[in-house]
């Protein structure tokens, strides 16, 4: 992966027009992993809404999980406020003509009333979730299932049993495109550095070093002692166990790309089935910190670049309306411009026309965007586990210290793909306690052996 990365960035600044016909190389990758988002997240959700016996405990999760979302994203956005009005980034730019069309193109179609929002949760079938590919509509199924095979009692468990296979198959899949992670990385990066080249980050540098400081302190500060204090976990440590997934999304520009392996990796470090199944996918829509801190640094730098600063009265306006606007941006490449040009539209339309001034450079920060979004979606499954008492300390400690490694071939956390009949452990550790009681019966046999040949 960093030699792709690092031969896409020579490509580009060497050949950025052969670079820029890469694009579809990245583009077919990314669509493979969000290809499997659907299914990953249907199996995981059921599974662990499925095998828990109480219906509270689920809600308790979901409730629990949402709070938490909601007080980040606030604290994002007051963080991104605070540090746009430190920098003042927009000073001394100008908006052209041409810059003004695109900020209008961009706000066509992006802003969505709250309404149509939560009516498009519920999908047109069953079915449909899954070929549209939306996390929240996946997940209102997967819920309904789970519920469901939960009220069924041992009618559901040859489904559960049947699902758990289909998720095992799942990620067979999943770890199949994994090889092509490369590739796709290559292609990605050579057309994005094809594209822009170096012009934008010279003009625009202020507010991208700014806003690149600002989610790495959040992420180390903020989230870093939350998690310490609540949950007791090192954050770089946690970071580290995540640091094929950060490389990934550094080369995609798109926290969807890991979203499968992220829930594989909060299983396999401890949490349970239900916690990662219910915060994970809800986190992708709900608790986009990095997006937060882009919508307000951005919007004032827009204000200040078109000759309109914000008053501290509009500011805070706008942060409250911002709370809202962040919800439910679908964490892909992209997603963070419209739902800002969106936001512009709905409560200060003549912002909308600079939304054009950061297009050149919006590449570069969706990358500290979806990094920071994955982060804060890490902390939040280990912090809703924690609170919940759903997370298994001990095996946390091990895996975080590299003892209880993953398995990069499976991407499951149960030991299964070694052959047919490991169908038991789920890890090094289960397998010496298994292989010890195997070793106990074997003595008590041979004792038993050993008795009847004297009598």
């Amino acid at each position: 992966m960093i030699v792709a990365v690092l031969l896409g960035i020579t490509l580009g600044f060497a050949a950025p027009d052969f670079a820029v016909e890469l694009k579809p190389i990245g583009t077919g990758f990314v669509n493979l992993i969000k290809m499997m988002i659907s299914p990953i997240i249907f199996c995981t959700i059921v599974l662990g809404v499925g095998s828990v016996r109480k219906a509270a405990k689920v809600g308790a999760v979901g409730g629990l999980a949402l709070g938490y979302f909601l007080l980040m994203s606030t604290v994002a956005l007051a963080i991104g406020l605070l540090v746009g009005n430190i920098l003042e980034p927009g000073s001394g730019l100008h908006l052209t003509s041409e810059a003004a069309k695109v900020g209008q193109g961009q706000a066509e179609g992006a802003s969505e009333s709250t309404e149509e929002f939560l009516l498009g949760i519920i999908p047109t079938s069953m079915l449909s979730a899954f070929t549209e590919g939306e996390v929240l509509q996946t997940l209102l199924i997967a819920l309904l299932v789970g519920f469901a095979l939960q009220a069924m009692g041992k009618a559901g468990e040859p489904v559960l049993r049947g699902i758990g296979h289909m998720q095992r198959l799942v990620f067979r899949v999943l770890a199949m495109i994994m090889w092509a992670a490369p590739v796709g990385a290559f292609g990605a990066i050579a057309a994005v550095i094809g594209e822009t080249g170096t012009d934008a980050l010279r003009s625009l540098a202020v507010i991208m070093v700014g806003f690149y400081v600002t989610c790495l302190i959040f992420v180390v500060v903020v989230l870093g002692t939350i998690l310490r204090l609540v949950a007791g976990v090192n954050l770089f440590l946690l970071l580290k166990y995540l640091a094929r997934e950060f490389l990934l999304i550094l080369s995609t520009s798109s926290s969807e790309s890991a979203l499968p392996r992220l829930i594989a990796k909060m299983e396999h470090a401890g949490v349970s089935k239900p916690v990662v199944g219910i915060t994970v996918p809800t986190g992708y829509s709900f608790n986009l910190d990095g997006t937060a801190i882009y919508l307000t640094m951005a919007s004032l730098f827009i204000a200040e670049a078109m000759g309109d600063p914000l008053s501290v009265g509009q500011q805070i306006s706008l942060l409250l309306f911002m709370i809202v606007a962040s919800k439910g941006a679908a964490g892909v490449t992209g997603a963070g411009l419209a739902t800002l040009a969106g936001g512009l539209q709905s409560h200060r339309p003549e912002l909308v026309d600079g939304v054009g001034l950061i297009v050149g450079i919006d590449r570069f920060m969706s990358e500290a965007r979806a990094l920071t979004n994955f982060a804060g979606n890490a902390v939040a499954t280990v912090l809703v586990g924690t609170w919940t008492k759903e997370i298994d300390r001990d095996r946390m400690r091990e895996v975080l210290h590299g003892r209880l490694p993953f398995d990069e071939r499976t991407l499951l956390n149960d030991g299964h793909g070694h052959g047919p009949d490991d169908e038991i452990a789920d890890g090094p550790a289960e397998r010496v306690a298994l292989a010890k009681q195997a070793a106990a019966g074997s003595d008590a046999a041979d004792a038993d052996g050993k008795a009847t040949a004297k009598v």
